[in-house]
């Protein structure tokens, strides 16, 4: 049986399948003719901003910016995991504005998302904060420390933990996706 033409397109493209072609074809229009979001090597969706995408490791399957109102400032970096969900209206600041001088941007450690995360809807993660692999962050939650030990629900403002998760269940299902 033949591939039909627009899975062979995709491939021949490297188009995930999970978003339509209208996604990049926006995408090209605004990062590629009107360049916002110029810098990232990725597809972003038109209504998100990503400042100093350099600055950004990601890992596999990871898109930050393809949900819609998603708004990453990655100045002192982000680090993020393989097979992690930003989800829509996502806030992930690196960095703060000085408080005397609202010009100037201070100095923070890095943000640090482990593997298989999810960022819910909302969710807003500031400078210098660690989540452990398999961390669900809920929508509208506002994240100020580190979980680093992942494997658990956080919500809430400020952020803390709702739920563990079963690392049994949460590790087999990484052994799959290897």
């Amino acid at each position: 049986m033949s591939q039909p033409s627009s899975s062979l397109f995709r491939r021949m493209f490297r188009l995930r399948s999970d978003v339509g072609i209208s996604f990049y074809l926006a995408d090209f229009l605004f990062r590629r003719i009107m360049r916002q979001n110029a810098g990232t090597r990725w597809a972003v969706h038109h209504t998100s901003t990503i400042h100093t995408p350099e600055r950004i490791i990601r890992g596999k399957e990871v898109y930050p910016g393809d949900s819609p109102n998603v708004y990453i400032n990655a100045a002192n970096g982000i680090s993020i995991g393989d097979y992690t969900n930003i989800g829509p209206a996502v806030g992930l600041v690196s960095t703060n504005h000085d408080f005397v001088n609202n010009g100037l941007h201070q100095q923070a450690a890095p943000i640090t998302i482990g593997r298989f995360c999810w960022l819910g809807m909302g969710a807003v993660v500031l400078p210098g904060v660690t989540l452990g692999d398999f961390t669900i962050v809920g929508a509208g939650a506002v994240v100020t420390k580190s979980f680093s030990e992942g494997y658990c629900v956080i919500a809430g403002n400020p952020a803390k933990v709702i739920k563990q998760l079963n690392r049994t269940e949460c590790d087999a299902f990484a052994q799959s996706k290897n």
